[in-house]
């Protein structure tokens, strides 16, 4: 009976898969990991029942693997760009990490991004978004998400703007770069989501700063940008 409800597991691991492709690339925290975890906890609960309860612990574990396989897929192409990545940002203090729904992620300070109240590229960060570049161009099924963000000086009225200028700066340069447009969203937070204390001039130059997402969708899933370029 317990080969049987694992086979049926793995048989419904495409719906899942399309579940998952559901969920919005609006928020990083959460991704379409979330989907996927979801409808595997209900085909957990399922596969509880097809065996009498009798494993319950197990059975939401293997409802949870397979439901994991929906979403964002790590793929060797993104192992490789997160290497390329972590070494063309080398000393930059940009930190590039894999997320927990296998996006990758580029987190670029205030030193290196962007001056305050400005919404240029500094010229320490073009020979970065130059290789970034470069790596989008080579693995074309990923989509970008960039996101940007301010300390809480200043107003709502021009937190909010600066701040989606600033992930549209890079949209642009990526662009003018090959990358496709229609590839790339953006979103801007304001000072809305710091990560340090604005009560201080170090957790203030935190918090301005650039998140940049790239994901590249599990079969079934869906691989285009989210439209839009609200915050």
């Amino acid at each position: 009976m317990f080969k049987k409800t694992v086979s049926l597991a793995v048989a419904t691991v495409f719906t899942l898969s399309t579940l998952s492709g559901c969920a919005s690339l609006a928020d990083s925290k959460a991704g379409s990991t979330g989907a996927g975890a979801g409808a595997g906890a209900l085909l957990g609960a399922a596969i509880s029942k097809g065996t009498g309860g009798r494993h319950t612990a197990r059975d939401a574990a293997i409802g949870a693997a397979v439901g994991a396989l929906g979403g964002y897929l790590w793929s060797s192409h993104m192992q490789k760009q997160k290497a390329e990545m972590e070494a063309a940002a080398a000393g930059t203090g940009i930190e590039v990490t894999q997320t927990a729904d296998n996006q990758l992620k580029l987190e670029v300070p205030s030193d290196v991004s962007f001056d305050t109240n400005r919404a240029d590229i500094k010229p320490n960060l073009a020979p970065v978004l130059d290789r970034f570049a470069q790596t989008l161009n080579a693995n074309t099924a990923t989509t970008v998400r960039v996101i940007g963000h301010t300390d809480s000086r200043g107003s709502d009225a021009i937190n909010n703007p600066l701040s989606v200028n600033r992930a549209a700066s890079v949209r642009e340069y990526l662009s003018a770069r090959g990358v496709q447009a229609s590839r790339i969203s953006i979103d801007g937070r304001g000072s809305r989501e710091p990560i340090a204390d604005n009560n201080s001039d170090a957790g203030r130059a935190r918090n301005r700063r650039v998140e940049i997402f790239v994901a590249e969708a599990a079969p079934g899933g869906n691989s285009a940008a989210p439209a839009g370029n609200g915050y």
